[in-house]
């Protein structure tokens, strides 16, 4: 699989990543998760995105291959130590016990990312949360910071020069990052991690999805007309067309797709067989959204 340079890191990730929000939330087996990682890695995976408020998601991910953990890369977050549903805590403390414990989780000694995990420019300008992440990082419990986030949030963090790496949410229906973020982090010689690249396959559904996570790119997508993504009546390349075209964006290293199905990510890697996105079909897409995109189009956290 095809490895790019993940910003001033120095480290050199595959192109498609694996997110686990979805094994946490939607209960996934530990043998499953077993399956899906090992052969993941197998296939040329090396980059593991998690946080520690997807439930169990790092455990599940340490128990599966911890003992392979030279052979990727990993990255989790903080600001949610009790849980998303619990609120926000981005205080040193809360943060430093996050850390400790997603090591333990995950059964390594040191985590190659910690990102802040969607907080709020106002918490970034209090400076303890990121005084927080630094001190981990100088105490040798992450050997890289990041900000993980959307919209002028994560313009704030990329300005800040604080950071060593974004998160943030490329799609064919989420692209205000492309203009907004992704020349400020390359600027910065930021790695640059694309969530939500196949914007969670909302074209599957032929009528509003009773889970709000998947709702607003179905909306955007209804509008959008892709000819190849229609909400209800998408082509068998949409997933393809989507995915390329979110590692086509300059700026972009790495793709995390979530799921807990153990055969998915390896069918996800073979979608990149087709090759780069021609540029008409890219343009294309991006014309469709500068015509149709409303002021509210912003990056979904």
């Amino acid at each position: 699989m095809e490895k790019r340079a993940f910003g001033r890191t120095g480290m050199q990730v595959s192109v498609l990543g694996f997110g686990g929000s979805e094994i946490g939330h939607q209960g996934a087996l530990q043998a499953d998760v077993d399956r899906l990682l090992n052969s993941a890695l197998d296939a040329g995976l090396n980059v593991i995105d998690t946080a520690e408020c997807y439930k169990n998601s790092e455990e599940l991910i340490g128990k599966a291959v911890g003992h392979r953990r030279r052979e990727y890369f990993l990255f989790t977050k903080v600001g949610h130590e009790n849980g998303w549903d619990a609120g926000e805590d981005y205080s040193a403390a809360s943060i430093a016990r996050s850390i400790e414990r997603s090591l333990k989780r995950l059964k390594t000694d040191v985590l190659d990312l910690v990102q802040l995990h969607s907080c709020s420019a106002a918490t970034l300008k209090k400076g303890e949360a990121i005084e927080a992440l630094g001190k981990a990082r100088a105490a040798g419990r992450t050997r890289f910071i990041g900000y993980s986030g959307d919209s002028t949030d994560a313009l704030f963090a990329i300005e800040s020069g604080a950071f060593d790496a974004l998160q943030t949410s490329v799609s064919i229906a989420d692209q205000e990052s492309i203009d907004l973020l992704l020349p400020a982090a390359t600027k910065r010689g930021m790695g640059v991690i694309a969530k939500r690249p196949i914007a969670n396959a909302a074209w599957r559904y032929s009528e509003t999805p009773e889970n709000d996570y998947y709702t607003e790119y179905w909306k955007r997508l209804r509008e959008l007309r892709f000819d190849f993504a229609v909400p209800g009546s998408a082509k068998p390349e949409a997933a393809s067309i989507a995915l390329r075209f979110t590692l086509a964006m300059p700026g972009v290293h790495t793709a995390i797709v979530g799921t807990k199905n153990p055969d998915r990510w390896k069918q996800n890697a073979e979608l990149l067989k087709a090759g780069p996105l021609p540029k008409g079909q890219i343009d294309a897409i991006r014309a469709k959204w500068n015509e149709v995109a409303k002021r509210d189009w912003v990056g979904q956290v």
